[in-house]
């Protein structure tokens, strides 16, 4: 059975990292889902030393009372018939407080306007305060996303016994995803990457088209899991046909690469030491160039979040982060290689979550008929 996720006690959580204002406002929605349970679309949250407030729209008033006791959250819901009616309500919230913080981040200009003109509230510019209590991963969050590694890894080896040579990248990325979704996911983490060949491939970011998996290319399939609204990660390279002496030679570098970062995660490691690991393995073998983007990223309900893993990462790693580990090679006329994991870091070092085999490139054959 999935353990519960710990919500109930968030909201205390952010209070204690925040003094910089009375109270604070909450608009980003991924920031009020973790801290609520609310799932809508639509609506903030008023942090108080006292209180916790939903204000939200007519859709959502049912489900957000709902959402809220079910994760055990004492908190008010009102709801407002109209943009207007919802800022109105917000702002009968907001007038005991002389100060007021808000997301700096994910507030628009013409919204801060809006606030200026309704608040009495001096309007206090806050960042990353609910981000930096979301990097905690509670044994519920790290369930639901070794679920979907799960899931990932369980796609993936069906996908691969099917074989890749002959099929496109958008015909692999289908079936990935549709399997995904078969075995419990509400979907993928993001656009699942399959890049084939010697342009393709090379590219970090490819978006899946219509070219031929081919003998002699090297295969990246950069793919993840949604389940609960958590996130999974992970690629794994694979070389179709016989492989050439530097493609060999160079999955060994990244794979030795990736392995030594993995074994260097650990609490109090900074987020540039653990790229440097990473990175200097690869430059120490003549490749660095090859090398164009960070180690790795936080995941969570985000696939992207805090911490993230480059050259001038100043954050330190700290139990319960869950985190990417994935250095990776390109360059136009050969393709790329990376290989990724998803880690949790533990007291003693780190939990690796992704359980798909990158011992080697070689896909399995496909059965016989």
């Amino acid at each position: 059975m999935m353990p519960p996720l710990e919500v109930a006690g968030r909201c205390q959580r952010v209070r204690e990292r925040f003094d910089q204002a009375e109270a604070l406002l909450i608009s980003d929605l991924t920031n009020i889902r973790w801290l609520t349970g609310f799932t809508g679309s639509n609506g903030w949250v008023l942090l108080t030393p006292q209180d916790v407030v939903l204000v939200t729209d007519g859709r959502y008033g049912d489900q957000a009372t709902a959402q809220l006791a079910q994760a055990g959250v004492d908190g008010r819901v009102i709801v407002g018939l109209s943009g207007a009616a919802m800022l109105d309500a917000l702002a009968d919230e907001v007038s005991p407080y002389a100060s007021l913080g808000f997301e700096s981040a994910h507030v628009t200009y013409e919204q801060f306007q809006r606030f200026q003109g309704l608040f009495k509230a001096t309007l206090v510019p806050v960042g990353g305060v609910v981000e930096a209590a979301r990097r905690h991963k509670d044994a519920g969050e790290i369930a639901r996303m070794a679920e979907a590694c799960r899931i990932a890894d369980a796609a993936l080896s069906e996908v691969l016994l099917d074989g890749l040579e002959g099929r496109t990248e958008a015909q692999v990325r289908n079936q990935l995803e549709i399997r995904m979704r078969e075995l419990g996911a509400e979907g993928p983490s993001y656009e699942t990457i399959v890049a084939t060949g010697p342009v393709n491939a090379a590219r970090p970011h490819h978006r899946p088209t219509n070219t031929v998996i081919e003998a002699g290319h090297t295969v990246i399939i950069d793919v993840g899991a949604l389940y609960d609204g958590y996130h999974s990660d992970m690629t794994r390279t694979f070389f179709v046909g016989e492989p050439t002496p530097q493609q060999l030679e160079l999955y060994e570098v990244v794979l030795a690469a990736q392995c030594a970062g993995v074994a260097a995660v650990e609490t109090g490691v900074s987020t540039a030491e653990l790229d440097g690991v990473c990175r200097d393995a690869i430059e120490e073998t003549g490749y660095g160039e090859w090398f164009s983007h960070g180690t790795g990223h936080g995941v969570g309900l985000l696939i992207h979040e805090d911490p993230f893993i480059n050259r001038t990462g100043d954050l330190k790693l700290q139990v319960g982060d869950v985190v990417t580990v994935e250095p990776g090679v390109y360059r136009e006329g050969f393709g790329g290689i990376r290989v990724e994991d998803l880690v949790v870091v533990t007291e003693n070092g780190c939990r690796v979550l992704t359980a798909s085999p990158k011992d080697s490139p070689c896909p399995p054959s496909p059965p016989t008929t």
